[in-house]
């Protein structure tokens, strides 16, 4: 890995500090942190520096929604997850540098579009109570149910594979198996810790996380800690369809820029 400018360094670290951020309060700031890393690093390698710090994120997100999380949805997700990850790890192993640029500025901007589509959904539901969804709204249930869990798990793991961009997926899916909040946090929080770290056997195999990268994330999870505290603190505080916009508008020029420079 190539020595970092200073000014290199100062973007990366404020990616990281989104990416703990994101992981307790706005879902989907780290979408930013995808182009971030992909732009000031090799793209390939970026997917690798990026995924131990996407998990220090996901045991503060745990450590504050473990008693959340609706584990029927996650055991349904599992299995279709896995296909999707060892679909991405095959692309990986045989994509070059330019092409897992372009393939995470267009991930980034398919996501964008299906994060606007769900916030644009969502203000047609009425609000309802914190937590998971009740009885009669037992997500994955029947056969449509569980058609869509398996085509949303393929999705997200390929999708978390190739770009660590996951999350507008499992957003979508939670969103339309009527989970409210707190259920949501706290089933997206150990399902990203699940899967990121199954991920990383792959990504050593790829030779995406080495002595290198881990040097370069021991020092950028200095900076994930503080975002993931921050975001706990300003999680209620937050306007965040203001928010929202400016990280959809951010990630859509990212992406841009990915596939410009692919």
């Amino acid at each position: 890995m190539d020595t970092i400018t200073p000014g290199a360094f100062a973007l990366l670290a404020a990616a990281a500090l989104l990416v703990g951020f994101s992981k307790t309060s706005v879902s989907g700031a780290n979408t930013i942190s995808l182009a971030v890393f992909a732009a000031v690093l090799p793209a390939k390698e970026s997917t690798g520096v990026l995924l131990p710090l996407l998990i220090v994120g996901d045991i503060c997100a745990v450590l504050v929604y473990r008693r959340h999380a609706h584990w029927p949805t996650l055991w349904r997700l599992f299995p279709a997850v896995a296909v999707g990850v060892l679909a991405g790890t095959a692309f990986l192993a045989f994509a070059d540098d330019g092409a897992v640029r372009t393939s995470i500025g267009a991930i980034l901007l398919a996501m964008s579009a299906m994060t606007y589509w769900r916030r644009r959904k969502a203000a047609g539901v009425p609000a309802g109570t914190d937590g998971e969804p009740g009885a009669d709204e037992a997500p994955g249930t029947g056969r449509g149910g569980r058609l869509k869990a398996r085509g949303y798990g393929v999705l997200g793991g390929f999708t978390t594979m190739v770009a660590n961009a996951g999350g507008p997926v499992m957003s979508l899916y939670l969103l339309s198996a009527g989970f409210r909040k707190l259920g949501f946090l706290g089933t997206s929080a150990w399902f990203f810790l699940i899967v990121n770290t199954s991920k990383v056997p792959f990504s050593v195999g790829l030779g995406l996380i080495d002595g290198p990268s881990l040097l370069l994330d021991a020092v950028l999870v200095l900076f994930v800690v503080p975002g993931a505290l921050l975001g706990r603190a300003l999680a209620h505080r937050i306007n965040q369809n203001l928010f929202d916009q400016l990280v959809l508008a951010a990630t859509v020029v990212g992406g841009v820029q990915l596939l410009l420079l692919g």
